[in-house]
């Protein structure tokens, strides 16, 4: 296996997903308490985004879902969120369509990623009228209609420069339109205005990757872990910076770290953990996690060369 299939990633898994209509039902399993919880899902590939309510059961349901890679964030007010990594597709959905999920919840979880769930001063210090922009452009990405929610974006941090949360809005919907230079420049905003925030921090971080600049990307993603040291987004970021500078040790540490905290993690960390093992001549381990990804994306853009690689490990030594 090369270099190559890890690389991949950034490229493979933007790639625009076929017009099919599916459905996640999840459950969430391990809260005290459902009260004053809610669902978010967020589109990796594509500008997205969406809230349902938990019923009784701890149950959630999002209808009309393209293929692709999802963030699911169970939150609750004044505490914090619990994210997990769902991938929707035809392989992985049932005959009806419906992709079935289990979401575990715990408070201490929650409480280590506060993102969701806190609002914060700086928060507070922004003008009604762009807040209410923001809510706006929330509703235009969940009517899948990103070109409108970048305009009302562009008005609310028009209105409110130090508007955080917005510049980094607009810098998620750059970054997966492909137009990365922007983002940049959006997300280093979007740090300017709040240094203190996390997601424009990791967010940085992962276009600096995208870009190559691995050298530049590792203290964003450095501090980002120090910061959300559970947070498996950062881990897998860090990973993958160490994996681009030749560290593998240290790359190994934080993959494995972000593999245990979400499986499915969208940057697919088993590949650059299979990499390593193959450098490392451990044939077994590298199947190991091939296999545990193809069970996991079956039909993911990269499923073919995943196969072919593992039918290359498996094959008797000449």
């Amino acid at each position: 296996m090369g270099v190559f299939l890890a690389s991949a990633v950034f490229a493979a898994d933007r790639s625009p997903a076929p017009v099919t209509n599916l459905e996640l039902q999840g459950k969430i399993t391990g809260a005290s308490s459902l009260r004053s919880l809610r669902v978010n899902l967020f589109g990796v590939e594509t500008p997205y985004t969406e809230s349902a309510e938990v019923n009784r059961a701890g149950e959630f349901r999002f209808r009309s879902l393209v293929p692709g890679n999802y963030t699911v964030a169970v939150v609750r007010n004044g505490l914090g969120e619990v994210r997990r990594t769902v991938v929707v597709s035809v392989s992985v959905a049932d005959p009806s369509g419906i992709v079935h999920v289990t979401i575990p919840y715990t408070s201490a979880e929650a409480a280590a990623n506060p993102s969701g769930g806190v609002v914060s001063v700086h928060q507070l210090s922004i003008p009604a009228n762009a807040s209410a922009r923001y809510a706006d452009a929330q509703k235009r990405l969940a009517a899948r209609d990103p070109e409108g929610a970048v305009r009302i974006l562009e008005e609310a941090v028009a209105i409110a420069p130090e508007f955080s949360t917005a510049w980094n809005a607009l810098g998620v919907i750059a970054f997966q339109t492909g137009a990365d230079d922007r983002a940049e420049t959006l997300f280093r905003k979007a740090l300017a205005a709040d240094p203190g925030a996390f997601e424009p921090l990791v967010n940085l971080a992962g276009v600096l990757l995208k870009k190559n600049a691995a050298t530049d990307a590792l203290p964003f993603n450095q501090r980002a872990v120090r910061d959300r040291p559970e947070d498996a987004l950062a881990n897998a970021q860090l990973g993958m910076n160490y994996f681009k500078l030749d560290q593998f040790d240290q790359a190994e540490q934080y993959l494995l770290a972000a593999k245990r905290l979400d499986p499915a993690q969208f940057y697919q960390p088993q590949l650059f953990l299979a990499d390593i093992y193959v450098r490392r001549g451990n044939r077994s381990a590298a199947i190991q996690e091939l296999e545990d990804l193809l069970a996991i994306r079956p039909d993911g853009p990269l499923s073919d060369s995943i196969r072919h690689n593992l039918a290359q490990l498996s094959a008797p030594r000449q």
